[in-house]
């Protein structure tokens, strides 16, 4: 015990002195004592402060949870540096980051101490889109085709340190076994680290996570409580709002039922795939995800995927739609009916007095409708309008990569096509 309180205060001690050495440098490298506490190091913040003659000081601290080590009290030295001093400025801003999500959320943003509604502005960084990851790739002096991109897209989703790993000159395939595959791949092993390096006792986060895993179209609270063994209690609220914040998972309302209904579901791309694929994956085998294509197992994680991804670009379906200037809510649809199994993932709700009930499919070229999938449409179309009894025009629009295939199941079915390239 003594050793780690020892290790504890060293650690603390580094993170004062590279503070300190920055304080030197702009102090015009002026030596300054480096000091013994979190306390100390702001009061020569402070002090530099008071000495500059700057309009605005802009003091930027990254991965701040990093720095609250046991026994640091370096949150209490922050808010006492903040309240005594500060604050009472109007020439500083302080800006801090970090990943690690319970952290910030716990801590800053729901502050109930000396930081309680400080916070003036949040930036939560966002994954890329798919545009995004194509220029992205672009600056690399990367050249893929749409469908290479969204099969990555697919597999790790738009975080740009994943989409770093991408090479030139192999196709998208051959990126994602290197990646997420390969023995010493970025991807093979990153789970592990991830969920212990965002929250605290992540343990709990990982349950829910690994129950939404099994059940595509989500779950209520309720249900996962059942499933997980979690509590019913504040704490689980807790976790679920750190996992919904963090973006590996999504918290939507069902179309025409209150709040109680709403349902969480997983859409991290990555944690989805690793799930669903690696964690399972033999070690050794060079062309296991190559050798993966056109399995039941395949085809159902890509068409999962692909509902993801069309939910994450909303705003570019409504552009392709041309109703990107007309007010719209978003919402998903289950039946009533638990027998009949009718549920619609997306659900645009317009003023104009339409609704698009949305079908994203995933095909390698165009999508041909059979007849039964056209008897379902159907079906899901009729009772949509008999359990809602709407009153608006109720329009069936496919979500496909090259589009629907015109074929005698489609005629005066489908009112609108959305394609890959529209969400870009």
């Amino acid at each position: 015990m003594n050793y780690q309180f020892c290790h504890l205060n060293y650690y603390s001690y580094l993170c004062c002195k590279a503070i300190n050495n920055e304080l030197q440098k702009i102090n015009n490298n002026s030596r300054l004592p480096v000091a013994d506490d979190w306390f100390s190091s702001f009061q020569q913040l402070s002090q530099l402060i008071l000495r500059s003659r700057k309009t605005t000081k802009v003091i930027f601290i990254d991965e701040l949870p990093w720095f609250d080590t046991a026994q640091s009290n370096f949150v209490a030295a922050i808010e006492h540096f903040w309240n005594s001093f500060a604050s009472a400025r109007k020439d500083i801003v302080l800006i801090v980051c970090g990943s690690a999500a319970s952290w910030m959320i716990n801590k800053i943003i729901n502050n109930h101490g000396g930081l309680h509604n400080r916070v003036t502005r949040r930036i939560k960084l966002e994954p890329f889109t798919l545009g995004e990851c194509k220029d992205f790739l672009l600056a690399k002096n990367i050249k893929a085709d749409n469908y290479h991109i969204a099969r990555l897209f697919l597999a790790f989703g738009g975080i740009p340190f994943y989409w770093d790993e991408v090479e030139k000159g192999l196709s998208a395939d051959q990126n994602i076994q290197n990646i997420c595959f390969s023995p010493n791949g970025l991807l093979r092993s990153e789970f592990d680290n991830l969920f212990p390096s965002l929250f605290s006792n992540s343990d709990k986060h990982l349950l829910i996570v690994k129950a939404l895993a099994t059940k595509a179209k989500g779950l209520r609270r309720d249900e996962i409580i059942k499933l997980t063994g979690l509590a019913n209690a504040g704490s689980t609220t807790r976790i679920l709002t750190e996992l919904e914040q963090s973006g590996f998972i999504r918290k939507y309302n069902t179309f025409g039922k209150k709040e109680r209904f709403s349902l969480f579901q997983l859409v991290d791309f990555y944690t989805l795939f690793y799930l669903k694929y690696i964690k399972k994956s033999p070690k050794n085998t060079d062309n296991y995800w190559v050798n993966s294509f056109d399995s039941p197992k395949f085809r159902a994680w890509s068409g999962y995927a692909f509902e993801l991804l069309s939910l994450v670009h909303i705003k570019q379906i409504k552009i392709a739609l041309g109703i990107s200037g007309i007010e719209s809510t978003a919402f998903s649809w289950r039946s009533k009916n638990a027998e009949n199994g009718v549920q619609i993932d997306l659900v645009i709700d317009r003023k104009d007095q339409v609704i698009n009930l949305c079908e994203m499919k995933f095909s390698i070229g165009e999508y041909s409708i059979s007849k039964t999938y056209a008897s379902n449409l159907r079906n899901k179309l009729g009772t949509f309008r008999t359990e809602t009894k709407t009153r608006k025009s109720v329009m069936l629009t496919m979500v496909t990569v090259d589009g629907v295939r015109h074929n005698e199941h489609s005629l005066g079915l489908i009112h609108n096509e959305i394609l890959l390239e529209d969400l870009f």
